[in-house]
């Protein structure tokens, strides 16, 4: 009796045992599954539009685009014949341009457009004057020289009449180049000597005394430091000469404004130095009679901080956004402070105006026209094309695996085969 009351338990301790371990391998097995769970977007079932190309909405197409971007080519292309220009390179002025007359610049080194083509007055031209310069009480080994342009504008511009200096084949966006600066040094921050040699100011960080350089960098010490005279209206019959007021400020962009602080107050000025460039400027250093610039203010500073991404750029140096320029005989005065014969460039100035499409550049006009003339043109061949030899909407003929070469027969007519199969299958 005690046998047979014993034995129930024991199965029922088996049953459980062989329970759990049937559980155990079922949850094994859900762990260790790597299926994506049941949805559209797991099992790539989600909804598309798949378009079947067909010639009734291809040639729509084609023709829509040609319609819509040949005429905004065309737009943009008018606009950007609106603006007036006038380019010059002075480059050589201050060695081929004759001493204290006027002689004709050569041809290629102006560059001009105007909305008529009426009177454009007499070639420019160029002579260049050596003048004494003195910084902080010391003068220029040598003086300075000037170089004058004379050129005649045909036809009444702006406002707002821009001027521009153009430069090329000096890499603003050079690697190291571009990064050469201390942003808390620009800011205005108190920043200590170990800070600006731990900058990325690298190599112009400090002179050989230990005092760093303000502002350190590359950028900076290249700045672009020719000097513009306002274009001056020349004498004419009725009145004198007119000096044509633009001016250096309203040239940067307003968000680069807050990048740039004042020079610390509670800092010595003489135990910063200016960079080597800047030397002929500041042949004493930093002193109270020539402080270090303002560049909370100094906006052609920070127009030549904003590198540009290819060799070939310009920047705005002056503008006028009240009085037009009227049409005359205008004279232009350029101290010659940057070289660049050092990297084989060449400088230029560039007086324009705008539009609301921003200065002279056909090349956006062109390709619109161009893009919307392909377009039209093919539209047509196509068009063509299908009313002469129509191709039927899914024509399983054309696919390749029915147009299996026949096979070689010594005699008799050659026979398809489109079974889908390969020959030899």
């Amino acid at each position: 009796m005690a046998r047979g009351t014993d034995s129930p338990p024991e199965d029922g301790r088996a049953d459980s045992i062989a329970s759990n371990e049937l559980d155990a391998v079922k949850t094994s097995e859900k762990k260790k599954s790597k299926r994506p769970a049941n949805t559209a977007f797991r099992q790539q079932r989600l909804k598309a539009w798949q378009p079947i190309l067909t010639p009734k909405t291809v040639l729509p197409l084609f023709f829509a685009i040609g319609i819509i971007f040949a005429p905004i080519g065309g737009v943009l292309l008018y606009t950007s014949a609106q603006v007036q220009m006038i380019s010059m390179d002075y480059t050589k002025c201050y060695t081929d341009a004759p001493i204290d007359k006027f002689d004709v610049m050569p041809g290629d080194n102006v560059n001009s457009q105007w909305k008529t083509n009426g009177n454009r007055g007499n070639p420019p031209q160029w002579k260049r004057i050596n003048r004494t310069v003195s910084y902080d009480g010391v003068e220029v080994d040598g003086g300075v020289w000037e170089c004058q342009l004379q050129f005649h504008i045909p036809e009444d511009m702006g406002p707002p009449v821009l001027f521009y200096y153009h430069l090329t084949n000096f890499y603003q966006n050079h690697r190291r180049y571009v990064s050469s600066f201390f942003d808390k040094q620009l800011k205005g921050d108190v920043v200590t000597t170990a800070d600006v040699q731990g900058s990325n100011c690298d190599p112009l960080q400090t002179n050989s005394t230990g005092f760093p350089y303000y502002p350190c960098g590359l950028i900076a010490n290249s700045l672009f430091n020719d000097t513009f005279g306002n274009p001056v209206l020349l004498t004419t019959e009725s009145a004198d000469n007119q000096t044509y007021e633009m001016k250096n400020t309203g040239i940067a962009w307003s968000s680069d404004k807050d990048l740039y602080g004042k020079f610390p107050s509670s800092m010595n000025m003489a135990e910063v130095s200016p960079p080597p460039n800047w030397h002929v400027r500041y042949p004493h250093g930093y002193n109270a009679n020539n402080p270090p610039p303002n560049l909370a203010e100094d906006e052609p500073f920070m127009v030549w901080m904003r590198t540009a991404g290819l060799p070939t750029f310009s920047k705005l140096a002056l503008r006028n956004d009240t009085v037009k320029m009227v049409s005359g005989d205008y004279l232009v005065s350029i101290m010659n402070n940057f070289k660049v014969d050092m990297f084989k460039g060449t400088k230029s100035i560039i007086i324009t105006t705008r539009t609301v499409m921003g200065g002279r550049n056909p090349f956006l006009g062109i390709a619109y026209i161009v893009v919307g003339g392909v377009c039209i043109l093919l539209g047509a061949i196509f068009t063509v094309t299908h009313m002469i030899k129509p191709r039927k909407l899914g024509d399983h003929t054309y696919l390749s695996w029915n147009n299996a070469p026949a096979p070689k027969q010594s005699a008799g007519p050659s026979t398809g085969m489109t079974t889908g199969r390969d020959i030899g299958a």
